[in-house]
């Protein structure tokens, strides 16, 4: 008997399959539950998603009861950039810090921490870790998300924290290939160019990301960025020449390919999401990232319809959809059995030695660097004035999440006030504070020079004036006390707050 198989219905299912697109709200959607059922493998949260960890849990059972294998990913690095606390900040301090204590081992039990917390929401696919080597500290988009400056340790910490976090039974997402740590531009507003040779990218850009193949991560992200001596003509997440030539053949690497987020300006302004994503999956790529900014039932139909005409047009092979769509059901098949199984060799509940989640702000104490002053005087020991100069977030990070001191030195020395400043408005500081000893908060200083006129304006107008650094500590140490914290993490602003106030 010859059963008959509906070439139309598999390729629907097959594109659907392809798709990691996101919703708005902290429930489920009507039409997001019907996509699931008619194949759609994968969806992606973000903040917005996130209220608390008992309803991140509640939504994503909701997901599984319609589809038990979907995958249910989020962009969860820790530090800066974190979803399950975008109301609080993170109670993990991020890669920089990690990468400045430079101990593999804590990297890998702080990703391992993370991942528990991920496992127990219902997370299977984390969006990270970032194995950028941030050799440009003008990098607008990577900085503290990075491990460091060096391609040894930011391979081997890659490595630590995939192991760490699939460890988990969540699955690691090694971004974003082939490097975007030497880029002047956000990917999210134009298409970065990576002007090097190929030697070059070779020995710095790929060797984290050739760690974390060996260490087994279960997939990888692509970077929108143009690198001509790779390909001259299209940026990673459209080039077969970097995805399959380079990340397949050369590297060796056999799990999913993810691609940034499709809606970013680097690709959506001049391809399309549409063009965009057909290219992608033609290249190599297995799964098309969408749904940070374009979160509605609308994109996921365009995207899949797009696909299914480009296969019937001859644009794309089918077998290479059908092929992206069987790596996504396979990681999804990974993650299922990785679920709660206890009896899994690595699984979390079998580190018997591994810390709870205080191992973040043991981390983030651990990463804090002091400076003292020529002209240090007495430790803080009376509420002071907070000056918090911020600049604007990428939107990697957001504006939503909060940062700084002023709430953890609020709890030591109650009374502590504080203002924001967005230029260099020492003077107004000066007003504000009064007689109070004043802790001037930055982020990047050496990247924005209205903050550092008004650090050396306002360390010049009083000496005995805290700096605290909580991006990259690129700058000289300014300041009576100048504590680097090497990220913004709520957890940071923890260890720093206990640092100028140490008698």
């Amino acid at each position: 008997m010859t059963t008959f198989v509906d070439r139309t219905d598999t390729l629907t299912r097959d594109a659907l399959a392809v798709l990691q697109p996101g919703f708005v709200g902290t429930t489920a959607p009507d039409w997001l539950l019907r996509r699931i059922g008619e194949g759609l493998s994968s969806v992606g949260l973000f903040g917005r998603n996130v209220a608390s960890p008992g309803q991140l849990a509640a939504l994503t059972a909701r997901l599984r009861a319609e589809r038990e294998d979907v995958l249910v990913a989020i962009d969860e690095e820790g530090g800066d950039v974190t979803r399950l606390e975008v109301r609080t900040g993170s109670s993990f301090p991020g890669n920089y810090a990690l990468g400045s204590v430079d101990d593999v081992e804590l990297t890998r039990a702080v990703a391992a921490a993370l991942g528990r917390r991920l496992a127990e929401c219902g997370i299977d696919l984390n969006w990270a870790p970032s194995a950028d080597v941030n050799s440009n500290p003008d990098n607008p988009v990577i900085g503290v998300r990075s491990f460091g400056a060096d391609p040894a340790l930011v391979a081997r910490h890659t490595a630590a924290y995939v192991r760490g976090l699939q460890s988990a039974g969540v699955a690691a997402c090694t971004k974003h290939f082939p490097g975007h740590g030497d880029t002047a531009v956000d990917s999210h507003h134009a298409l970065p160019r990576i002007d090097v040779e190929s030697a070059t990218l070779h020995s710095r850009e790929l060797q984290p990301f050739r760690a974390a193949v060996s260490a087994g991560s279960k997939s990888v992200m692509s970077a929108h960025i143009l690198l001509p001596a790779l390909d001259p003509d299209r940026p990673a997440t459209l080039s077969p020449q970097i995805l399959t030539g380079l990340l397949r053949q050369e590297l060796g690497y056999t799990g999913l390919i993810v691609t940034d987020g499709m809606e970013m300006q680097a690709i959506s302004a001049v391809y399309g999401i549409e063009r965009g994503s057909v290219l992608a999956i033609a290249a190599g790529a297995d799964a098309i990232c969408v749904g940070g900014g374009l979160a509605d039932e609308g994109t996921v139909l365009r995207l899949r319809d797009a696909l299914v005409a480009a296969v019937r047009k001859g644009e794309l092979p089918e077998e290479r959809l059908a092929d992206a769509a069987a790596r996504v059901r396979a990681l999804a098949d990974w993650t299922r059995g990785a679920r709660g199984a206890a009896s899994e060799p690595g699984a979390a509940s079998q580190e018997g030695t591994a810390p709870g989640t205080e191992i973040g702000l043991a981390a983030a104490r651990r990463a804090v660097r002091v400076t003292v002053g020529e002209r240090r005087r007495e430790p803080l020991t009376t509420a002071p004035y907070v000056a918090a100069f911020t600049p604007v977030a990428n939107i990697a990070v957001g504006d939503e999440t909060p940062w700084g001191v002023a709430a953890e030195l609020a709890r030591i020395l109650p009374g502590t006030e504080t203002g924001t400043y967005a230029d260099a408005a020492v003077d107004d500081v000066l007003r504000a504070a009064g007689g109070r000893r004043i802790v001037a908060v930055v982020r990047d200083a050496h990247r924005h020079p209205w903050m550092s006129r008004s650090l050396d304006a306002l360390v010049e107008a009083r000496p005995d004036t805290i700096v605290v650094e909580m991006g990259l500590n690129a700058g000289p140490p300014r300041g009576a006390l100048h504590v680097a914290t090497y990220g913004a993490a709520r957890v940071c602003g923890i260890a720093a707050a206990e640092a100028v106030t140490a008698t």
